[in-house]
C-alpha cells in the first residue's frame, strides 16, 4: 500500500472492513465446521453398540442389570445368558465411580422396562476411582440430564468447554470405545490371560488394602437402591473375587459391608474370598473368563441371580 492510499480514509476503512470480514468468515467456517463435526461424532455415538449408546437409544431392556467398575465386568453376559436362557445388561465400567453409577443406573430404570434384579459390586465405593472418568461420558449429556447434572457440579470448565465446541464432548476413551463398538458388540469385554508369575510372587510385598468410602457414596448407594426398589427391582449387593491372597490384604471390608448394611438396609454377599487357585484370575482384582463363570455357577446356585419361574417360557 503507497502511501497516498494509506492517508486516504476511504481506503483505510476498506481495508479495516475487508479485515473484520475475514475474521467474521473464519468464525463462521470455524463454528460450521464444528458443529458439523459434532454432528458426525454424535452419530457415532448415537448409533453404537456400545452399552451406554443401548442404554440412551432405549435399547438396553434386560431380566438381569449388572452395575460395577472394571471388577463389574466379570459378570460375563455371554455365559450367563447361555446358562439362564435371560437377558442380561451391563453397566460397568473401568474406575466408575458411585455417583457416576448411580446416575447411569437410575436412567436405565427410567428408560426401560425394569429388569427383575440389579446386582451391583459394592467395590467401586472407593475414592480410588476415577472421578476424571465423568468428563469422558460428556458425549452422552446430551441424553441425560442427570450426567449433565453431574457434569456441570463436578467438572464445571469441561461441561461448558463442550457447550461451546461440540467437537470437545468427543475427546475421550469412552468416545473411542464407542466408535470401537460401532458394529459389535461390547458384551465379550472380559480379561482373557493368567495372572503372571511375577505378579503372583509380588503379592506378597503388597501393604494393607482399604476402600476409601465415604458418607456420600453411601447415600448415592442407598438411593440407587431404594429408586430400584420402587420399581419393583430386586437388589443384590456383592462384592465379586479378588486372587485369594491379595484378599487377605483387604483390611476394611467388614466395616465396609457393615456400613453398607447400614444405609440400604440390605446384605451384603461376600465372595471375596470365593474362588481359589490361580487359573482364574487375570490380575489381584479381576478375574478371567475361567474364573467368571465358576464365579457366574456360584451366584446360580446361590439364588442371587435367581429370577420369578414365568421368565423361562420367554
Amino acid at each position: 500500500m503507497t502511501n497516498q492510499q494509506s492517508n486516504h480514509p476511504g481506503i483505510e476503512q476498506f481495508y479495516k472492513m475487508k479485515n473484520i470480514i475475514w475474521v467474521i468468515a473464519v468464525l463462521v467456517l470455524v463454528f460450521l465446521g464444528d458443529r458439523l463435526g459434532g454432528w458426525v461424532l454424535g452419530s457415532v455415538v448415537e448409533n453404537s453398540e456400545f452399552r451406554y449408546s443401548r442404554l440412551y437409544r432405549n435399547n438396553a431392556d434386560c431380566d438381569l442389570l449388572f452395575a460395577g467398575n472394571s471388577r463389574g465386568l466379570i459378570f460375563y453376559q455371554p455365559y450367563i445368558e447361555e446358562k439362564t436362557g435371560v437377558s442380561t445388561f451391563n453397566l460397568s465400567y473401568n474406575g466408575m465411580p458411585m455417583d457416576l453409577a448411580a446416575a447411569l443406573i437410575k436412567d436405565h430404570l427410567d428408560r426401560h422396562e425394569p429388569p427383575k434384579v440389579l446386582v451391583l459390586d459394592v467395590t467401586l465405593l472407593d475414592q480410588r476411582m476415577d472421578r476424571r472418568l465423568l468428563t469422558g461420558f460428556n458425549c452422552y449429556t446430551p441424553y441425560s440430564e442427570r450426567l449433565s447434572d453431574l457434569m456441570r457440579d463436578s467438572f464445571p470448565n469441561d461441561y461448558y468447554a463442550g457447550k461451546v465446541t461440540h467437537l470437545y464432548r468427543y475427546n475421550s476413551e469412552v468416545f473411542q470405545r464407542a466408535f470401537y463398538y460401532l458394529k459389535k458388540s461390547d458384551e465379550d469385554w472380559l480379561l482373557d490371560r493368567v495372572i503372571s508369575p511375577s505378579l503372583q510372587k509380588d503379592v506378597e510385598n503388597q501393604g494393607v488394602f482399604d476402600y476409601d468410602f465415604t458418607p456420600e457414596m453411601l447415600e448415592s448407594l442407598a438411593a440407587v437402591v431404594e429408586f430400584a426398589r420402587q420399581k419393583g427391582v430386586r437388589v443384590e449387593l456383592v462384592v465379586n473375587p479378588y486372587f485369594p491372597p491379595f484378599a487377605q490384604k483387604i483390611g476394611n471390608l467388614p466395616a465396609l459391608k457393615m456400613a453398607i448394611e447400614k444405609s440400604t438396609g440390605l446384605p451384603v454377599h461376600d465372595y471375596s474370598n470365593s474362588i481359589s487357585g490361580v487359573d482364574g484370575f487375570g490380575d489381584y482384582q479381576h478375574l478371567n473368563k475361567t474364573g467368571a463363570k465358576e464365579y457366574l455357577d456360584r451366584l446360580m446356585k446361590d439364588g442371587i441371580l435367581e429370577l420369578p419361574e414365568d421368565l423361562s417360557s420367554r
